[in-house]
Protein backbone atom coordinates (compact mmCIF):
# COMPACT_ATOMS: atom_id res chain seq x y z
CA UNK A 1 0.00 0.00 0.00
CA UNK A 2 1.16 3.61 -1.04
CA UNK A 3 -0.25 7.01 -0.09
CA UNK A 4 -3.90 5.35 0.83
CA UNK A 5 -3.32 2.91 -3.12
CA UNK A 6 -3.41 -1.33 -3.00
CA UNK A 7 -0.74 -2.42 -5.40
CA UNK A 8 -2.86 -5.97 -5.76
CA UNK A 9 -0.72 -8.89 -8.05
CA UNK A 10 -1.70 -11.75 -6.18
CA UNK A 11 -1.62 -15.00 -8.73
CA UNK A 12 -4.61 -16.58 -9.39
CA UNK A 13 -3.37 -19.97 -8.92
CA UNK A 14 -3.00 -21.60 -5.89
CA UNK A 15 -1.68 -24.72 -6.76
CA UNK A 16 -0.70 -26.49 -10.05
CA UNK A 17 -1.92 -29.94 -9.37
CA UNK A 18 -0.90 -31.07 -12.96
CA UNK A 19 1.00 -29.50 -15.27
CA UNK A 20 -2.27 -28.40 -17.07
CA UNK A 21 -4.74 -28.21 -14.33
CA UNK A 22 -4.33 -25.47 -11.94
CA UNK A 23 -6.25 -25.25 -8.58
CA UNK A 24 -7.59 -21.47 -8.37
CA UNK A 25 -8.64 -19.01 -5.84
CA UNK A 26 -12.03 -18.39 -7.97
CA UNK A 27 -12.77 -21.95 -7.98
CA UNK A 28 -12.31 -23.00 -4.54
CA UNK A 29 -14.27 -19.58 -3.37
CA UNK A 30 -17.04 -20.38 -5.58
CA UNK A 31 -16.94 -23.66 -3.94
CA UNK A 32 -16.33 -22.53 -0.41
CA UNK A 33 -19.35 -20.31 -1.23
CA UNK A 34 -21.77 -23.02 -2.18
CA UNK A 35 -20.80 -24.98 0.71
CA UNK A 36 -21.44 -22.25 3.13
CA UNK A 37 -24.74 -21.33 1.19
CA UNK A 38 -25.81 -24.94 2.05
CA UNK A 39 -24.73 -25.08 5.41
CA UNK A 40 -26.88 -22.05 6.24
CA UNK A 41 -30.16 -23.85 4.66
CA UNK A 42 -29.43 -26.73 6.81
CA UNK A 43 -29.11 -24.84 9.92
CA UNK A 44 -32.55 -23.42 9.20
CA UNK A 45 -33.94 -26.95 8.21
CA UNK A 46 -32.82 -27.91 11.84
CA UNK A 47 -33.71 -24.90 13.54
CA UNK A 48 -37.51 -25.33 12.52
CA UNK A 49 -37.16 -29.54 12.68
CA UNK A 50 -37.88 -29.90 9.07
CA UNK A 51 -36.81 -33.09 7.50
CA UNK A 52 -33.46 -33.47 6.16
CA UNK A 53 -34.30 -35.47 3.83
CA UNK A 54 -33.33 -34.61 0.01
CA UNK A 55 -31.14 -32.01 1.18
CA UNK A 56 -27.94 -33.36 -0.57
CA UNK A 57 -30.56 -33.79 -3.60
CA UNK A 58 -31.07 -30.03 -2.98
CA UNK A 59 -27.73 -29.31 -2.92
CA UNK A 60 -27.00 -30.96 -6.82
CA UNK A 61 -30.10 -29.06 -7.99
CA UNK A 62 -28.16 -25.73 -6.63
CA UNK A 63 -24.86 -26.53 -8.16
CA UNK A 64 -26.30 -27.74 -11.33
CA UNK A 65 -28.45 -24.52 -11.43
CA UNK A 66 -25.62 -22.18 -10.25
CA UNK A 67 -23.04 -23.35 -12.96
CA UNK A 68 -24.78 -24.18 -15.82
CA UNK A 69 -26.91 -20.73 -15.75
CA UNK A 70 -24.07 -18.17 -14.87
CA UNK A 71 -22.47 -20.24 -18.21
CA UNK A 72 -25.11 -19.91 -20.54
CA UNK A 73 -25.65 -16.65 -19.15
CA UNK A 74 -22.52 -15.30 -19.93
CA UNK A 75 -22.48 -16.83 -23.53
CA UNK A 76 -25.90 -15.43 -24.53
CA UNK A 77 -25.93 -12.20 -22.76
CA UNK A 78 -22.29 -10.91 -23.04
CA UNK A 79 -20.68 -12.87 -26.11
CA UNK A 80 -23.68 -14.52 -28.24
CA UNK A 81 -21.67 -14.51 -31.36
CA UNK A 82 -18.23 -15.68 -30.03
CA UNK A 83 -19.98 -18.93 -28.72
CA UNK A 84 -22.69 -19.44 -31.94
CA UNK A 85 -19.07 -19.82 -33.81
CA UNK A 86 -17.64 -22.17 -31.06
CA UNK A 87 -20.51 -23.83 -29.34
CA UNK A 88 -18.32 -26.92 -27.85
CA UNK A 89 -17.11 -24.15 -25.81
CA UNK A 90 -20.14 -23.24 -24.11
CA UNK A 91 -20.05 -26.10 -21.57
CA UNK A 92 -16.72 -27.79 -21.64
CA UNK A 93 -14.03 -25.62 -20.04
CA UNK A 94 -11.75 -25.66 -22.93
CA UNK A 95 -10.45 -22.80 -25.88
CA UNK A 96 -8.68 -23.22 -29.30
CA UNK A 97 -5.26 -21.95 -28.87
CA UNK A 98 -3.00 -22.08 -31.63
CA UNK A 99 -4.96 -24.81 -33.44
CA UNK A 100 -5.61 -27.40 -30.43
CA UNK A 101 -7.48 -27.16 -27.64
CA UNK A 102 -6.64 -26.58 -24.17
CA UNK A 103 -8.57 -26.38 -20.58
CA UNK A 104 -8.79 -23.16 -19.75
CA UNK A 105 -11.54 -23.34 -17.19
CA UNK A 106 -14.99 -21.30 -17.31
CA UNK A 107 -13.87 -18.21 -18.55
CA UNK A 108 -16.99 -16.18 -18.07
CA UNK A 109 -19.50 -16.66 -15.48
CA UNK A 110 -22.71 -14.18 -15.36
CA UNK A 111 -24.46 -14.08 -12.23
CA UNK A 112 -27.83 -12.99 -13.74
CA UNK A 113 -27.95 -16.45 -15.35
CA UNK A 114 -26.91 -17.94 -12.28
CA UNK A 115 -29.88 -16.82 -10.60
CA UNK A 116 -32.02 -17.77 -13.59
CA UNK A 117 -30.75 -21.06 -13.12
CA UNK A 118 -31.17 -21.56 -9.46
CA UNK A 119 -34.41 -20.27 -9.87
CA UNK A 120 -35.22 -23.10 -12.65
CA UNK A 121 -33.65 -25.88 -10.35
CA UNK A 122 -35.75 -25.04 -7.56
CA UNK A 123 -38.63 -25.03 -9.57
CA UNK A 124 -37.77 -28.48 -10.96
CA UNK A 125 -36.90 -29.60 -6.85
CA UNK A 126 -39.99 -28.52 -5.97
CA UNK A 127 -42.05 -30.33 -8.29
CA UNK A 128 -40.39 -33.50 -7.36
CA UNK A 129 -40.35 -33.57 -3.66
CA UNK A 130 -43.82 -31.81 -3.35
CA UNK A 131 -41.54 -28.65 -1.21
CA UNK A 132 -43.40 -25.80 -0.74
CA UNK A 133 -41.44 -23.20 -3.64
CA UNK A 134 -41.79 -20.23 -1.60
CA UNK A 135 -41.05 -21.60 1.48
CA UNK A 136 -37.86 -22.71 0.03
CA UNK A 137 -37.16 -19.86 -1.97
CA UNK A 138 -37.03 -17.79 1.47
CA UNK A 139 -34.50 -20.24 2.90
CA UNK A 140 -32.59 -20.15 -0.07
CA UNK A 141 -32.53 -16.06 0.01
CA UNK A 142 -31.00 -16.04 3.06
CA UNK A 143 -28.15 -18.09 2.05
CA UNK A 144 -27.49 -16.88 -1.32
CA UNK A 145 -25.85 -13.40 -0.65
CA UNK A 146 -22.96 -14.89 1.35
CA UNK A 147 -22.57 -17.29 -1.77
CA UNK A 148 -22.38 -14.48 -3.62
CA UNK A 149 -19.91 -12.90 -1.57
CA UNK A 150 -17.34 -15.59 -1.84
CA UNK A 151 -17.93 -15.50 -5.61
CA UNK A 152 -16.55 -11.69 -5.11
CA UNK A 153 -13.81 -12.39 -3.78
CA UNK A 154 -13.19 -15.05 -6.05
CA UNK A 155 -13.53 -12.19 -8.57
CA UNK A 156 -11.06 -10.35 -6.72
CA UNK A 157 -8.55 -12.58 -6.60
CA UNK A 158 -8.28 -12.79 -10.58
CA UNK A 159 -8.50 -9.34 -10.83
CA UNK A 160 -11.52 -9.40 -12.37
CA UNK A 161 -14.64 -7.51 -13.09
CA UNK A 162 -13.02 -4.33 -11.37
CA UNK A 163 -14.04 -0.71 -11.10
CA UNK A 164 -13.34 2.15 -13.11
CA UNK A 165 -10.13 4.90 -12.42
CA UNK A 166 -10.79 6.76 -9.05
CA UNK A 167 -9.06 9.85 -8.67
CA UNK A 168 -9.47 9.60 -5.10
CA UNK A 169 -6.19 9.15 -2.18
CA UNK A 170 -7.39 5.27 -2.32
CA UNK A 171 -8.11 2.55 -4.90
CA UNK A 172 -6.96 -0.61 -5.83
CA UNK A 173 -4.06 -0.83 -8.74
CA UNK A 174 -4.51 -4.60 -10.23
CA UNK A 175 -1.25 -4.84 -11.60
CA UNK A 176 -1.68 -7.77 -14.15
CA UNK A 177 -3.99 -5.51 -16.02
CA UNK A 178 -2.69 -1.69 -16.03
CA UNK A 179 -1.27 1.04 -13.11
CA UNK A 180 -4.39 2.52 -12.73
CA UNK A 181 -5.98 3.12 -9.64
CA UNK A 182 -9.34 1.74 -9.57
CA UNK A 183 -12.86 0.92 -7.60
CA UNK A 184 -12.64 -2.43 -6.40
CA UNK A 185 -15.74 -3.27 -7.01
CA UNK A 186 -15.63 -6.65 -6.18
CA UNK A 187 -15.30 -5.98 -2.81
CA UNK A 188 -18.10 -3.01 -2.79
CA UNK A 189 -20.15 -6.03 -3.96
CA UNK A 190 -18.61 -8.61 -1.47
CA UNK A 191 -19.37 -6.30 1.57
CA UNK A 192 -23.00 -5.43 0.22
CA UNK A 193 -23.96 -8.96 0.11
CA UNK A 194 -22.61 -9.49 3.40
CA UNK A 195 -24.67 -6.74 4.77
CA UNK A 196 -28.21 -7.98 2.66
CA UNK A 197 -27.55 -11.50 4.76
CA UNK A 198 -27.61 -9.66 7.99
CA UNK A 199 -30.45 -8.64 7.41
CA UNK A 200 -32.44 -11.39 5.55
CA UNK A 201 -31.07 -13.48 8.80
CA UNK A 202 -32.79 -11.10 11.17
CA UNK A 203 -35.80 -10.63 8.94
CA UNK A 204 -35.71 -14.80 9.10
CA UNK A 205 -36.32 -14.52 13.03
CA UNK A 206 -39.52 -12.89 12.94
CA UNK A 207 -42.61 -15.46 12.46
CA UNK A 208 -45.02 -13.31 11.17
CA UNK A 209 -42.52 -12.57 8.22
CA UNK A 210 -41.33 -15.76 7.62
CA UNK A 211 -44.72 -17.46 7.82
CA UNK A 212 -45.57 -14.85 4.76
CA UNK A 213 -43.62 -17.12 2.20
CA UNK A 214 -41.74 -15.10 -0.46
CA UNK A 215 -41.87 -12.11 1.06
CA UNK A 216 -37.95 -12.76 2.15
CA UNK A 217 -37.42 -14.11 -1.75
CA UNK A 218 -38.78 -10.69 -2.44
CA UNK A 219 -36.27 -8.94 0.26
CA UNK A 220 -33.47 -10.80 -1.25
CA UNK A 221 -34.08 -10.14 -5.33
CA UNK A 222 -34.94 -6.21 -4.76
CA UNK A 223 -31.52 -5.69 -2.40
CA UNK A 224 -29.25 -7.71 -3.78
CA UNK A 225 -30.44 -6.36 -7.40
CA UNK A 226 -30.65 -3.13 -6.41
CA UNK A 227 -27.20 -3.10 -4.85
CA UNK A 228 -25.76 -4.57 -8.51
CA UNK A 229 -27.59 -1.94 -9.93
CA UNK A 230 -25.71 0.60 -8.10
CA UNK A 231 -22.36 -0.70 -8.14
CA UNK A 232 -22.15 -1.23 -11.80
CA UNK A 233 -22.12 2.43 -12.14
CA UNK A 234 -18.56 2.49 -10.85
CA UNK A 235 -17.73 -0.99 -12.68
CA UNK A 236 -15.93 -1.07 -16.14
CA UNK A 237 -18.03 -2.44 -18.99
CA UNK A 238 -17.33 -5.82 -18.86
CA UNK A 239 -17.63 -5.93 -22.81
CA UNK A 240 -17.61 -3.02 -25.55
CA UNK A 241 -20.91 -3.43 -26.70
CA UNK A 242 -21.74 -2.16 -23.95
CA UNK A 243 -20.00 1.10 -24.04
CA UNK A 244 -22.16 3.20 -26.12
CA UNK A 245 -25.27 2.00 -23.77
CA UNK A 246 -26.67 4.79 -21.05
CA UNK A 247 -26.71 1.58 -18.58
CA UNK A 248 -24.73 -1.61 -19.32
CA UNK A 249 -26.05 -4.86 -19.71
CA UNK A 250 -25.52 -5.65 -15.91
CA UNK A 251 -28.19 -3.17 -15.12
CA UNK A 252 -30.55 -4.12 -17.75
CA UNK A 253 -30.41 -7.49 -16.54
CA UNK A 254 -30.87 -6.31 -12.91
CA UNK A 255 -34.42 -4.15 -13.73
CA UNK A 256 -36.22 -7.48 -13.73
CA UNK A 257 -35.11 -9.41 -10.90
CA UNK A 258 -35.46 -5.54 -8.83
CA UNK A 259 -39.59 -5.22 -10.17
CA UNK A 260 -40.18 -8.82 -9.40
CA UNK A 261 -39.06 -8.62 -5.94
CA UNK A 262 -40.66 -5.00 -5.39
CA UNK A 263 -44.20 -7.00 -6.61
CA UNK A 264 -43.27 -9.49 -4.23
CA UNK A 265 -43.07 -7.05 -1.27
CA UNK A 266 -46.08 -5.68 -2.36
CA UNK A 267 -48.04 -8.84 -3.10
CA UNK A 268 -46.95 -11.12 0.16
CA UNK A 269 -47.22 -7.47 2.42
CA UNK A 270 -50.70 -7.15 1.48
CA UNK A 271 -52.09 -11.10 1.66
CA UNK A 272 -50.01 -10.73 5.51
CA UNK A 273 -51.93 -8.31 5.95
CA UNK A 274 -55.35 -9.24 5.32
CA UNK A 275 -54.87 -12.49 6.48
CA UNK A 276 -54.51 -11.11 10.35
Amino acid sequence: MKNGIVYWNVDPVIYWITDSFPLKYYGALFASGLLLGFYIVRNIYKKENLSLDNLDSLLIYVIVGTVLGARLGHCFFYEPGYFFQHPIEILLPIQKIKGSYEFVGYQGLASHGGSIGVLTAMILYCRKYKVNFFALLDKMAVAVPVTGAFIRFGNFMNSEIYGKPTDGSWGVVFQRDDLIPRHPTQLYEAFAYLLIFGLLFYMYKSERIRNAHGLIFGSFLTLLFLARFIIEFFKENQEAFENNMLINMGQILSVPFILIGLGLIFWKSKKSVYSN
